[in-house]
């Protein structure tokens, strides 16, 4: 709307001033000379020949020149005016002759106005046509700084608004003038932007959960192949015949390629969560000994009864927790292990000692880091990340996790956290 009044403004500005150019040049010219004045002046002047220059001519009000028959003035009622015929045609004076007795003695100029009039005319065409520039100059100015404002600063905000989608960031929104003529064209794109970033969490979301349950799976496959393993190499130590030993180290074989194939799968999936899913609920403290009874293959660990109290944990993650620890001490020591538990004011602490020989005390800061093996896990297969999860598992149920040497082996810190 504000588009169209502008536009209609500027158009009847520019016909009004064609209109009133058009009226200017064809009006008409009217001269200022009175008959009737002539007339008095001609009878003045000759009735008064001999003695024009006294000035009687009392009453009359018509600007002349008298001329003699040889062209000199011989009188002039005003400054400025023609002196001579040539200049008095060129003008457009009116010219009389002045005979007495029927004699030419001589000639009355009467200025006409015409050529002021003609000047006039151009002066008011000039007014017209200069203020009709000036105006339409005027609004075509404004018009450009409406333009600016409601039509190119808008696209400029698409054009970095689109940058930004191009780019991905869909959280910026695109600001919206309701009153701009762009209004909906503008707010259509801020949909689009939302919908894309509605679509786009949904699909993250999607993927996120489907990574999640691939680390999870594959991670947790882990556990049993380990058992497998495990107790493959136990029948190994006590098997007899040799079908049997062949048969069992085929198992361990495949086991091994098993665990080869999902840590493999666990590296790509983990590498793209930035965290896994753990659901802390209050849980009895009992539920410690079916973890532990789960990763006891060979009745290697003994523990110490547990204090009742009510823990903070996910039970599912804990589990893993105990796996990747004990896992490692079956591997790296290869010793028996003992759990011993005690009550703080705010955790439940569990003490996982093996009695192995431990790790340099260069290398315990850096266990918990992510695919961090050490110096002592020549020919013992895995990835560096057990210790890794476990802290993260561990900070997530609001617990800690910690290691440190012994001098008769290496022990690991659990603190869950009480109700």
């Amino acid at each position: 709307m504000r588009t169209k009044g502008m536009l209609l403004t500027m158009l009847l500005v520019f016909v009004a001033g064609i209109i009133l150019s058009v009226r200017i040049i064809g009006a008409p010219v009217h001269t200022d000379v009175d008959v009737v004045m002539a007339n008095k002046v001609l009878k003045t002047v000759e009735s008064n020949w001999d003695r024009l220059k006294e000035g009687y001519f009392g009453g009359i009000t018509q600007p002349f020149v008298v001329l003699d028959r040889d062209g000199n003035v011989r009188y002039q009622s005003l400054g400025g005016l023609s002196i001579n015929l040539n200049e008095a045609i060129k003008k457009r004076d009116s010219i009389l002759d002045v005979t007495i007795e029927g004699t030419l003695v001589g000639k009355i100029i009467l200025h006409d106005d015409f050529h002021d009039k003609i000047q006039q005319n151009k002066n008011q065409l000039i007014i017209v046509i200069v203020t009709t520039f000036m105006v339409l100059a005027t609004l075509c100015v404004l018009y450009i700084l409406f333009l600016n404002h409601a039509v190119l600063k808008p696209f400029k905000k698409l054009q970095s608004f689109a940058l930004n989608v191009a780019r991905g960031n869909l959280d910026l929104p695109l600001s919206i003038d309701k009153n701009n003529p762009f209004g909906a064209f503008t707010e259509s794109f801020d949909i689009m932007r939302e919908q894309l970033a509605a679509a786009r969490q949904s699909e993250y979301e999607a993927n996120r959960s489907k990574k999640e349950l691939v680390a999870s799976l594959s991670h947790d496959v882990k556990t049993p192949v380990a058992s497998i393993k495990a107790v493959s190499e136990l029948m190994l130590l006590r098997a007899t015949d040799e079908k049997v030993i062949k048969q069992i180290n085929m198992i361990h074989s495949k086991a091994e390629q098993i665990n080869f194939l999902v840590t493999d799968m666990f590296h790509a999936t983990l590498e793209e969560l930035e965290e896994l899913k753990v659901n802390v609920t209050e849980e009895y403290s009992g539920v410690l000994k079916p973890i532990i009874a789960n990763v006891n293959y060979d009745d290697q660990i003994t523990y110490d009864s547990i204090p009742e109290c009510i823990i903070l944990t996910d039970v599912t993650r804990l589990q893993q927790v105990f796996d990747n620890i004990l896992s490692n001490s079956y591997k790296y020591a290869g010793t028996a292990v003992r759990i011993s538990s005690s009550l703080t004011p705010t955790h439940l602490q569990l003490e996982i000692k093996d009695y192995g020989k431990g790790v340099s005390r260069d290398e315990l800061p850096l266990l918990f880091n992510k695919f961090y093996r050490g110096n002592n896990v020549a020919g013992q297969a895995g990835a560096g990340l057990g210790l890794f999860i476990s802290r993260y598992l561990m900070q997530s149920m609001q617990g800690e996790i910690e290691c440190h040497n012994r001098d008769d082996g290496f022990t690991v810190t659990l603190r869950i956290k009480l109700v």
